[in-house]
Protein backbone atom coordinates (compact mmCIF):
# COMPACT_ATOMS: atom_id res chain seq x y z
CA UNK A 1 0.00 0.00 0.00
CA UNK A 2 2.78 2.22 0.85
CA UNK A 3 4.61 1.62 -2.35
CA UNK A 4 1.40 2.51 -3.79
CA UNK A 5 0.89 5.28 -2.52
CA UNK A 6 4.25 6.83 -3.37
CA UNK A 7 3.65 5.33 -7.10
CA UNK A 8 0.40 8.01 -6.76
CA UNK A 9 2.56 10.86 -4.95
CA UNK A 10 5.45 10.66 -7.85
CA UNK A 11 2.61 11.01 -10.80
CA UNK A 12 0.98 13.36 -9.22
CA UNK A 13 3.94 15.42 -9.36
CA UNK A 14 4.96 14.42 -13.12
CA UNK A 15 1.69 15.52 -13.70
CA UNK A 16 1.53 18.66 -12.33
CA UNK A 17 4.78 19.35 -13.97
CA UNK A 18 3.88 18.46 -17.24
CA UNK A 19 0.49 20.69 -16.80
CA UNK A 20 2.48 23.78 -14.92
CA UNK A 21 5.92 23.85 -16.56
CA UNK A 22 7.19 27.26 -17.44
CA UNK A 23 10.65 28.89 -18.35
CA UNK A 24 12.75 31.29 -16.55
CA UNK A 25 12.61 34.57 -18.04
CA UNK A 26 16.16 35.45 -18.49
CA UNK A 27 18.10 31.96 -18.36
CA UNK A 28 15.50 30.20 -20.27
CA UNK A 29 15.77 27.03 -17.41
CA UNK A 30 12.62 25.04 -17.28
CA UNK A 31 10.56 25.11 -13.72
CA UNK A 32 7.15 24.16 -11.87
CA UNK A 33 5.06 27.19 -11.56
CA UNK A 34 1.53 26.13 -10.41
CA UNK A 35 0.64 29.90 -9.07
CA UNK A 36 -0.78 32.67 -11.35
CA UNK A 37 1.36 35.64 -10.92
CA UNK A 38 -1.90 37.50 -10.18
CA UNK A 39 -2.45 35.46 -7.20
CA UNK A 40 1.51 35.49 -6.47
CA UNK A 41 1.59 39.37 -6.59
CA UNK A 42 -1.47 39.73 -4.62
CA UNK A 43 -0.46 37.71 -1.99
CA UNK A 44 2.90 39.33 -2.05
CA UNK A 45 1.84 42.66 -1.03
CA UNK A 46 -0.59 41.28 1.09
CA UNK A 47 2.06 39.74 3.07
CA UNK A 48 4.82 42.55 2.61
CA UNK A 49 2.45 45.12 4.21
CA UNK A 50 1.52 43.03 6.99
CA UNK A 51 5.21 42.05 7.82
CA UNK A 52 6.09 46.21 7.45
CA UNK A 53 3.34 46.46 10.42
CA UNK A 54 4.36 44.17 12.92
CA UNK A 55 8.65 45.09 12.27
CA UNK A 56 10.17 48.33 13.05
CA UNK A 57 11.53 50.58 10.30
CA UNK A 58 15.12 51.90 10.65
CA UNK A 59 14.85 55.47 11.97
CA UNK A 60 18.36 55.97 10.15
CA UNK A 61 17.71 58.05 7.18
CA UNK A 62 21.29 58.08 5.45
CA UNK A 63 21.12 54.27 5.45
CA UNK A 64 17.35 54.24 4.65
CA UNK A 65 18.29 56.20 1.98
CA UNK A 66 21.08 54.32 1.04
CA UNK A 67 19.28 50.97 0.36
CA UNK A 68 16.24 52.99 -1.56
CA UNK A 69 18.90 54.49 -3.97
CA UNK A 70 20.39 51.09 -4.53
CA UNK A 71 17.46 49.74 -5.19
CA UNK A 72 16.79 52.20 -7.44
CA UNK A 73 19.44 51.88 -9.59
CA UNK A 74 18.92 48.29 -10.00
CA UNK A 75 15.32 48.52 -10.64
CA UNK A 76 16.24 50.85 -13.48
CA UNK A 77 18.89 48.08 -14.36
CA UNK A 78 16.40 44.81 -14.40
CA UNK A 79 13.64 47.06 -16.77
CA UNK A 80 16.18 48.04 -18.68
CA UNK A 81 17.63 44.36 -19.33
CA UNK A 82 13.91 43.58 -19.83
CA UNK A 83 12.84 46.49 -22.01
CA UNK A 84 16.04 45.19 -24.39
CA UNK A 85 14.59 42.00 -24.92
CA UNK A 86 11.01 43.05 -25.43
CA UNK A 87 10.50 41.21 -22.07
CA UNK A 88 8.56 44.53 -20.20
CA UNK A 89 5.31 42.72 -20.24
CA UNK A 90 7.18 40.41 -17.20
CA UNK A 91 7.44 43.39 -15.41
CA UNK A 92 4.42 45.22 -16.04
CA UNK A 93 2.77 44.50 -12.70
CA UNK A 94 5.71 44.79 -10.39
CA UNK A 95 5.01 47.56 -7.52
CA UNK A 96 8.43 48.21 -6.38
CA UNK A 97 9.28 48.89 -2.89
CA UNK A 98 12.64 49.03 -0.75
CA UNK A 99 12.79 49.43 3.25
CA UNK A 100 15.40 48.95 5.99
CA UNK A 101 14.07 46.92 9.03
CA UNK A 102 15.59 47.20 12.66
CA UNK A 103 16.94 43.50 13.04
CA UNK A 104 20.32 42.01 14.20
CA UNK A 105 20.05 39.19 11.79
CA UNK A 106 21.90 39.26 8.33
CA UNK A 107 19.33 39.22 5.58
CA UNK A 108 17.67 40.71 2.83
CA UNK A 109 14.76 39.53 0.81
CA UNK A 110 12.51 40.50 -1.93
CA UNK A 111 9.19 39.23 -2.71
CA UNK A 112 7.78 39.00 -5.91
CA UNK A 113 7.12 42.51 -7.90
CA UNK A 114 9.82 43.79 -6.26
CA UNK A 115 8.96 43.94 -2.71
CA UNK A 116 12.42 44.27 -0.86
CA UNK A 117 13.43 44.49 2.78
CA UNK A 118 16.99 45.06 3.75
CA UNK A 119 17.70 43.90 7.93
CA UNK A 120 20.25 46.37 9.56
CA UNK A 121 22.02 43.45 10.66
CA UNK A 122 23.56 43.02 6.85
CA UNK A 123 24.59 46.44 6.64
CA UNK A 124 28.45 46.06 8.26
CA UNK A 125 28.56 43.17 5.71
CA UNK A 126 27.56 45.25 2.44
CA UNK A 127 29.67 48.29 4.30
CA UNK A 128 28.97 50.50 1.12
CA UNK A 129 26.97 50.93 -1.81
CA UNK A 130 28.63 47.86 -3.99
CA UNK A 131 28.11 45.60 -1.44
CA UNK A 132 24.80 46.91 -1.04
CA UNK A 133 24.26 46.48 -5.12
CA UNK A 134 25.66 42.37 -4.82
CA UNK A 135 22.67 41.80 -1.86
CA UNK A 136 20.16 44.03 -3.70
CA UNK A 137 21.18 42.47 -7.10
CA UNK A 138 20.92 38.66 -5.90
CA UNK A 139 17.88 38.86 -4.09
CA UNK A 140 15.89 40.99 -6.74
CA UNK A 141 16.90 38.11 -9.05
CA UNK A 142 15.36 35.69 -6.77
CA UNK A 143 12.16 37.69 -8.23
CA UNK A 144 13.00 38.10 -11.51
CA UNK A 145 13.09 34.33 -12.16
CA UNK A 146 10.19 33.43 -9.91
CA UNK A 147 12.58 31.42 -7.75
CA UNK A 148 9.25 31.84 -4.67
CA UNK A 149 6.52 30.58 -6.93
CA UNK A 150 8.88 27.83 -7.76
CA UNK A 151 9.16 27.05 -4.52
CA UNK A 152 6.08 27.54 -3.29
CA UNK A 153 4.95 25.34 -6.13
CA UNK A 154 6.79 22.28 -4.97
CA UNK A 155 5.35 22.95 -1.19
CA UNK A 156 2.34 22.79 -2.11
CA UNK A 157 3.13 19.20 -4.39
CA UNK A 158 5.52 17.81 -1.54
CA UNK A 159 4.18 18.66 1.71
CA UNK A 160 0.12 19.26 0.58
CA UNK A 161 -0.35 17.13 -1.56
CA UNK A 162 -0.55 19.37 -4.91
CA UNK A 163 -3.40 21.63 -3.19
CA UNK A 164 -4.74 24.50 -5.04
CA UNK A 165 -3.21 27.39 -3.41
CA UNK A 166 -6.68 29.01 -2.20
CA UNK A 167 -7.80 25.71 -0.72
CA UNK A 168 -4.35 25.29 1.08
CA UNK A 169 -5.58 28.89 2.76
CA UNK A 170 -8.45 27.84 3.39
CA UNK A 171 -7.82 24.29 4.76
CA UNK A 172 -4.75 24.70 6.25
CA UNK A 173 -3.56 28.47 6.63
CA UNK A 174 -1.22 28.21 9.20
CA UNK A 175 1.41 25.27 7.44
CA UNK A 176 0.56 27.56 4.09
CA UNK A 177 2.04 30.79 6.03
CA UNK A 178 5.00 29.07 6.31
CA UNK A 179 5.56 27.56 3.14
CA UNK A 180 4.75 30.97 1.40
CA UNK A 181 7.72 32.60 4.46
CA UNK A 182 10.01 29.45 3.83
CA UNK A 183 9.21 29.93 -0.24
CA UNK A 184 10.16 33.80 -0.36
CA UNK A 185 13.39 33.41 1.90
CA UNK A 186 11.35 34.95 5.14
CA UNK A 187 12.33 31.35 7.27
CA UNK A 188 14.46 28.58 7.06
CA UNK A 189 14.36 26.54 4.04
CA UNK A 190 15.19 22.56 5.07
CA UNK A 191 14.45 18.98 3.78
CA UNK A 192 13.34 18.43 0.34
CA UNK A 193 13.58 21.36 -1.59
CA UNK A 194 17.60 21.88 -0.76
CA UNK A 195 18.98 20.61 -4.12
CA UNK A 196 16.53 23.28 -6.02
CA UNK A 197 17.16 25.93 -3.13
CA UNK A 198 21.26 26.05 -4.10
CA UNK A 199 20.49 25.78 -7.46
CA UNK A 200 18.25 29.11 -7.36
CA UNK A 201 21.26 30.61 -5.49
CA UNK A 202 23.54 30.44 -8.08
CA UNK A 203 21.14 31.66 -10.41
CA UNK A 204 20.79 34.35 -8.52
CA UNK A 205 23.96 35.22 -8.10
CA UNK A 206 24.21 35.14 -11.68
CA UNK A 207 21.88 37.43 -12.83
CA UNK A 208 22.32 39.75 -9.98
CA UNK A 209 25.73 40.24 -10.98
CA UNK A 210 24.66 41.29 -14.42
CA UNK A 211 21.88 43.66 -12.67
CA UNK A 212 24.61 45.03 -10.61
CA UNK A 213 27.05 45.80 -13.72
CA UNK A 214 24.30 47.36 -15.33
CA UNK A 215 23.11 49.52 -12.51
CA UNK A 216 27.23 50.89 -12.78
CA UNK A 217 27.99 48.75 -9.80
CA UNK A 218 31.30 46.85 -10.55
CA UNK A 219 30.83 43.06 -10.32
CA UNK A 220 33.92 42.00 -8.44
CA UNK A 221 32.75 43.89 -4.92
CA UNK A 222 30.85 40.39 -5.61
CA UNK A 223 33.81 38.37 -4.29
CA UNK A 224 34.77 41.04 -1.86
CA UNK A 225 31.44 40.89 -0.18
CA UNK A 226 31.10 37.02 0.32
CA UNK A 227 34.71 36.61 1.67
CA UNK A 228 33.34 39.25 4.55
CA UNK A 229 30.35 36.95 5.02
CA UNK A 230 32.93 34.12 5.09
CA UNK A 231 34.99 36.12 7.83
CA UNK A 232 31.82 36.94 9.41
CA UNK A 233 30.71 33.22 10.20
CA UNK A 234 34.05 32.14 11.17
CA UNK A 235 33.84 28.81 10.51
CA UNK A 236 30.41 27.84 12.00
CA UNK A 237 28.52 27.30 8.38
CA UNK A 238 26.69 23.87 7.88
CA UNK A 239 28.59 21.68 5.67
CA UNK A 240 27.41 22.50 1.97
CA UNK A 241 24.99 19.78 1.60
CA UNK A 242 23.17 20.81 5.02
CA UNK A 243 22.95 24.41 3.63
CA UNK A 244 20.14 26.30 1.45
CA UNK A 245 23.37 27.89 0.11
CA UNK A 246 26.64 26.91 -1.56
CA UNK A 247 29.11 27.06 0.23
CA UNK A 248 31.29 30.20 0.86
CA UNK A 249 34.58 29.00 -1.59
CA UNK A 250 32.21 27.28 -3.82
CA UNK A 251 29.67 30.62 -4.09
CA UNK A 252 33.38 33.18 -4.81
CA UNK A 253 35.18 30.11 -7.16
CA UNK A 254 31.82 30.41 -9.13
CA UNK A 255 31.18 34.03 -9.10
CA UNK A 256 35.21 34.97 -10.51
CA UNK A 257 34.13 32.40 -13.69
CA UNK A 258 31.14 34.52 -13.92
CA UNK A 259 32.81 38.20 -13.38
CA UNK A 260 34.09 38.60 -17.05
CA UNK A 261 30.41 38.06 -18.68
CA UNK A 262 29.18 40.80 -16.31
CA UNK A 263 32.32 42.66 -16.77
CA UNK A 264 30.37 43.45 -20.36
CA UNK A 265 27.30 45.12 -18.80
CA UNK A 266 29.70 47.09 -16.54
CA UNK A 267 28.83 51.06 -17.19
CA UNK A 268 30.93 52.59 -14.94
CA UNK A 269 30.78 53.90 -11.28
CA UNK A 270 27.91 53.52 -9.49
Amino acid sequence: MKKFKGYVVVLLALSLFLLACSTVAVTGRKQLNLIPQSTVLSMSSQQYGEFLKANKLSANQKETQTVKKVGAKIQKAVEQYFAERDMSHELKDYAWEFNLVESEEVNAWCMPGGKVVFYTGILPITKDESGLAVVMGHEIAHAIAQHGNERMSQGLVTQLGGMALSKALEEKPEQTQQLWMAAFGIGAQVGVLLPYSRLHESEADHLGLIFMAMAGYDPNASVAFWQRMAKMKGGQAPPEFLSTHPSDQTRIEKIRALIPEAMQYYKGSG
